[in-house]
């Protein structure tokens, strides 16, 4: 693979940190002129290949596949843009501001024979395949509540009036686009298409700073709660009739569960403690390497039925983004 990134920000460099062990062939990087500088210094402190603030140029090269890790605004723009050029793009999540760009994006992929990956770390880790297994201990499920709730720094900033991208909707930000999203994909890839969703949000300045999610799966709801405006110390829980799955981070960062019985047992399930982001890429590398639309095809139809419910979820508490008109 031949990697265009496009973007220094905090993912970025996270992804940087692990990358020498995926075996990339050349490694190109896109800024700003303005964060040129840093970009530059990455590539020195990463042995990447090249630095490009011209996006088209980049685009010219030899490049194959282009990884988006810009603000949610901007994902449709430039992978629609990659797609055209002849480019797989694996896109950050949420993979885009709404269901209609990702339609779009879905269907220049299909003409031209091309994959699109939604870079949503949890669906790869090791833990949570583990516990997708695990669920049938549970008996019947009940209850499922899962919290990602992270006071942010930046909240501090968007109090005083400063809006940076977390807090802004004309750049699709908000607290369901940031964090909740994680807890969606979890739950939607566990249990799939849900009956009812409806979303009920703090709102401030026309962005929700905190919300839950509440979902009717007929035999048992759901609860997915995400903040940046208040934090809580994080449990997961998936409850049956047998048991209960307990998670105590983030599920896109959980390296083990505990699953505790009715009878008062238990067991701990602990697995390696690697880079979370390491098994996403690896398993893009795979279906591109061996042409596994079939897989990709899966994962890209379960990222479009969460846009969509993220989306009505929205439109429900009138947060409307830019990307939406």
């Amino acid at each position: 693979m031949k990697l265009g990134i496009l973007g220094t920000g905090m993912i970025v460099k996270d992804v940087l940190t692990m990358y020498h062990e995926l075996g990339v062939e050349k490694t190109y990087l896109f800024s700003t002129k303005k964060s040129k500088s840093q970009a530059l210094e990455l590539m020195k402190k990463y042995h990447l290949d090249k630095v490009y603030t011209d996006y088209d140029e980049l685009l010219q090269s030899d490049v194959d596949t282009i990884y988006c890790a810009l603000p949610n605004h901007l994902h449709y723009e430039f992978s629609k843009k990659a797609l055209e050029n002849d480019k797989n793009v694996i896109i950050e999540k949420p993979i885009t501001a709404n269901s209609k760009e990702l339609e779009d994006l879905i269907e220049t992929a299909n003409k031209k024979n091309l994959m699109i990956f939604e870079a949503m770390n949890l669906h790869y880790i090791p833990a949570f395949l583990s516990l997708k297994e695990d669920l049938k201990k549970l008996g019947d499920i009940k209850i499922v509540s899962f919290n990602y709730s992270q006071y942010s720094s930046r909240y501090n900033a968007f109090k005083e009036g400063t809006i940076l991208p977390a807090f802004d909707f004309h750049k699709a930000g908000g607290a369901l686009m940031d964090l909740n999203v994680y807890n969606i994909h979890a739950l939607i890839d566990l249990f799939g298409k849900p009956v009812y969703h409806k979303y009920m949000a703090n709102i401030e300045r026309n962005i929700d700073t905190s919300g839950m999610m509440l979902f009717d799966f007929e035999h048992f709801k759901a609860l997915c709660i995400g903040a940046k405006d208040c934090k809580a110390p994080l449990m997961n829980t998936i409850q049956g009739n047998l048991g209960a799955i307990a998670v105590k981070c983030p599920l896109s960062q959980m390296t083990e569960y505990e699953i505790c019985y009715n009878d008062g047992t238990s067991e701990v399930k602990s697995f390696e403690k690697k880079h979370r982001l390491i098994y996403e890429f690896k398993a893009f590398m795979k279906m591109m390497e061996e042409k596994d639309y079939k897989k990709q095809q899966e994962m890209l139809e379960l990222s479009l039925l969460i846009s969509k419910l993220m989306e009505e979820g929205r439109m429900q508490e009138g947060i409307v983004f830019d990307n939406d008109k």
